[in-house]
Parts: structure tokens; sequence; C-alpha cells
């Protein structure tokens, strides 16, 4: 801030009297109402420099509560205890002990056992009850399936292999059927959807899929059971090679690989099936429209009714 040299001169004569203020031992609020400063800005710079006098000190009224809690955290108290036994809340206690070691505190690694341990307790009491309820829903929504209608297995059947079957690319049409998964069941539907869709079995071809580390004789047997397929109709394993870079989880007894099913001469099948597909879909858009269409009926014979 620049001052003319008429405001200069009263801001030096007004310093020197703060200074002397300030030596007599006044505050900064009895300096301010003595000589009529209204800005806390001003009084800071008329004082810059000064230091106040030690009388002007007090303890802080909580400096004995403040080494008790130090004294009562040493002997091993927690912060509950010392905030409970002095009155104080546990924010203040951590405030003036968190620098303190606590006695008989646990170490980083015994903490880190202790709480493994609190968690594989508590999962081994929780996992069971949530797998219950887990499989129970599962169940109630089960028993809403009634029976399924050739038509109604031709439909899911269609729309299963356009999610997982192998289709015609923009650049190359393949038109052949094959049908590629892991899980059992959705395994066991595919092939009812194909005799209903009138493929024979001799007529198909399985190959199992799977890791070369894993058991190939006991996943072959697993899929021939599944399937119910003759030995005959399987061809020879296809394996994925080791790479001992990956981390896999796909290994243990329950680890079956997947099954390739191949129809021969599936051509027409395909066609039928992209066909089924396509008229799924027209007949959802056009259900979609008429309710659309519906909806906005309603709403403007609602409007009329209320003019």
């Amino acid at each position: 801030m620049t001052r003319t040299p008429q405001q200069l001169a009263r801001f030096e004569a007004l310093r020197t009297e703060a200074v002397a203020l300030r030596a007599a031992g006044k505050s900064r609020s009895q300096i301010k109402d003595l000589l009529g400063i209204g800005s806390n800005a001003l009084l800071s710079e008329v004082l810059q420099g000064t230091v106040p006098s030690a009388a002007l000190y007090r303890p802080n009224a909580k400096d004995g509560v403040r080494r008790q809690a130090r004294e009562l955290r040493a002997q091993g108290h927690t912060y509950l205890e010392i905030a409970q036994k002095l009155g104080v809340s546990k924010s203040s206690v951590s405030l003036w002990v968190r620098d303190l070691p606590r006695e008989g505190r646990l170490s980083y690694e015994e903490s880190r056992k202790r709480n493994d341990e609190g968690r594989r307790r508590y999962w081994e009491r929780e996992r069971p009850i949530r797998e219950a309820r887990r499989q129970a829903e599962i169940d109630a929504a089960a028993r809403e399936i009634e029976a399924l209608s050739n038509r109604e297995i031709l439909m899911l059947g269609a729309m299963a292999y356009w999610c997982e079957g192998s289709k015609n690319k923009p650049h190359y049409r393949y038109d052949r059927v094959a049908f590629i998964n892991s899980d059992p069941g959705l395994i066991k539907f595919y092939l009812r959807f194909l005799q209903v869709a009138g493929v024979r079995q001799e007529d198909l071809i399985f190959r199992v899929m799977i890791h070369e580390t894993a058991d190939v004789e006991a996943a072959h047997e697993f899929w021939r059971e599944v399937s119910g397929a003759d030995t005959r109709l399987f061809g020879k394993p296809t394996l994925k090679r080791h790479n001992p870079k990956t981390v896999r989880h796909n290994v243990g007894d329950d680890y079956h690989g997947c099954l390739r099913v191949d129809v021969r001469k599936s051509a027409p099948l395909y066609r039928q099936i992209e066909g089924w597909m396509k008229g799924m879909v027209e007949e959802a858009m056009r259900g979609a429209s008429h309710d659309r269409e519906t909806c906005l009926v309603s709403r403007s014979a609602h409007d009329r009714l209320r003019r």
C-alpha cells in the first residue's frame, strides 16, 4: 500500500505509540482500544516485529489433563478408557498421545494374522448360509419353468447357439454348425435342441478341448457321460499348450475343459438357425412397437377424458 507523506507520518507516530504500549505489557485488544485502531490488519502492521510480554501468556487449561492422558497411555490404557477416566473426547486423547507406543501392542504381522483368522472364522460361518440362500433362490426360479414345447426348445436352442456357437463372418461364409461350451447343462440342452431340429446323433462329431496338463482321459469320459454319445463319435482331443507365465485357475478335479459339437453337412440347419433368430428378433421388435403404440393411444385417450 502506497501512502502519502502525511499518511506515512501519521502511521509512524501510531506505530511508535503501539510499540511503547506493547513494551508496557499491553495486549493487542488493549492497544487497539487505546489507539482507536479499527482494523486488525492495521494493528498487525503497526505491531510488526514486536514481541508480547511473557505476562500475556497463560498456561493451557488442559495441560494437566493432557499430562494425565499420556501417563495413562504409557500404562497401556486404550483411547476409550482414557477418555472415560478424564471426561474428554477420544479425538482429544488421540491428539495428545498418538506419538506414544502402546504397551503390549501387537506387531504388524501379528495384527494381520489375527485379522486373517477373524475373517476365516467369519466366512466359515457365513459361507454355508449364503450358499443355502443362493441355492434356494435358484431352485425357486427353476420351479417357475413349466414343460417346454418343441417350438420353445427350437427358439431357445437357436438363441443359445447364436450366443455361443460359431457364425459366419462378413468376409467369409462358413454355414457350419459348431458349438463349444464348458457348461454340462448347456451342452445337454443343446443336444436336445439338435434332436428336436431333426439331427441324428450319428451326424455329430464330438471333440474335447482342454489344457495339455489336465487329465485328458478323465475329461473324455466326463463328456461322454454328459453327452450320452458313443465313444466312436469322439475325435482326437484338442490340447492347449501350457504357458508357464499364465496363472491358471481352471485346475483341479472339477476342470473338464470344453466340448465341441459339430454337425455334419449342417449348412441347411445353420440357415434355419439364422432364420429362427431373425424371426424372433423381428417379432420381439414388432411387439415392442405395438406396446409403445398402445401406450401412446391410452395416454391420448386419457388426456381427452381429462379435457
